[in-house]
């Protein structure tokens, strides 16, 4: 590769790194606007979810979390097989960077939108106020979810619709000539 093309490598995969980060923002703000928050109260300055539902809904955080990380994943992931195609290997580099960037940015943005922690709030709360829960996600497995809707986005491009294949499904014309 010339220099210039080498310039054009590392620039397509920065703006990759970059897209994956800024659909992991955007993954975010989703995220806390589809959840909906447990409304607790508070009990001798320690906030309680209540009852049996409101424990339940505790995991909605990590659900939405996951859902709306798989589906911004699968999307980015087959936008840059798309778009930026030109060495798969580093685009394959790029995007596990960039996802693993994204999950992480979209759990900043979320929790940063959502409420504050009602502990905190609840030390110096009068017992019975009632407080939202803080959106967040339990556990380390959902973090893998960007980043495998991601990959799998990127391997349906590159494995599915690769050149080789769209190549040898165009079909050839018989060769009648040589036949008579």
């Amino acid at each position: 590769m010339t220099a210039e093309m080498d310039k054009q490598v590392v620039l397509q995969l920065g703006l990759v790194v970059a897209a994956l980060a800024a659909v992991g923002a955007l993954a975010g703000v989703v995220w806390q606007w589809l959840w909906t928050p447990t409304i607790g109260v508070v009990v001798d300055h320690h906030w309680s979810a209540g009852d049996a539902i409101g424990l339940q809904h505790e995991f909605s955080g990590t659900g939405w979390y996951v859902i709306v990380a798989l589906v911004a994943g699968l999307v980015a992931g087959i936008a840059v097989a798309l778009l930026a195609d030109r060495v798969p290997l580093l685009t394959l580099a790029a995007v596990v960077v960039g996802s693993g960037l994204a999950a992480w940015l979209m759990l900043v943005v979320g929790t940063a939108l959502g409420p504050p922690d009602p502990d905190v709030a609840a030390r110096t709360a009068d017992d019975g106020t009632r407080l939202p829960m803080q959106l967040s996600v339990t556990g380390y497995s959902p973090w893998g979810a960007l980043p495998s809707g991601a990959l799998l986005g990127l391997l349906f491009v590159f494995i599915g619709l690769s050149p080789r294949q769209q190549a040898s499904s165009v079909e050839t014309p018989p060769n009648d000539v040589a036949a008579e």
